[in-house]
């Protein structure tokens, strides 16, 4: 006979949380609930989780929406870094994530450095398009152009 178990949590294997999942009663009683990854799935729980997942919903629609309009405004701004350069167009140092946020703040775009996807920094002088996480499943470009520093 199996219990059913409302998930709190995403658990490995099992379900991903809000789920409503059947599960042996011994697992559910001695592991799930006492670590609070589940509750036992009486009517009104089922209705408090099903009106939590429509607020989660409604809240990642607005954030979604509002880090689309960010990647849009991204899409028209190009940054200029300027770094000594030696033979070959290769940088003394490199550009890194937080150079670059720091450009776009003086654009007016205020990005967290860690959300900018690089590889690994730039070393070399010309265009670059680099990809900006915004949110789950939106991803802005932007261009970087590093230019030699004139003495």
């Amino acid at each position: 006979m199996a219990m059913q178990v409302i998930l709190k949590e995403d658990v490995h294997n099992l379900g991903k949380a809000g789920e409503l999942v059947k599960v042996k009663p011994g697992f559910g009683r001695n592991f799930l609930i006492p670590q609070g990854k589940a509750i036992v799935a009486t009517a009104a729980n089922v209705k408090q989780i099903e009106h939590e997942k429509k607020v989660i919903a409604a809240k990642q629609a607005t954030l979604s929406k509002d880090a689309q309009a960010v990647a849009d405004k991204l899409g028209s701004v190009e940054v200029q870094i300027e770094r000594q350069a030696g033979e070959e167009d290769k940088l003394f140092g490199s550009v890194t994530g937080r150079d670059i946020a720091d450009a776009l703040k003086e654009k007016g775009v205020t990005i967290d450095h860690r959300k900018i996807v690089m590889g690994e920094p730039i070393k070399t002088i010309g265009y670059h398009t680099l990809d900006i996480k915004l949110g789950s499943n939106v991803t802005g470009k932007i261009k970087v152009v590093v230019v030699p520093k004139t003495a």
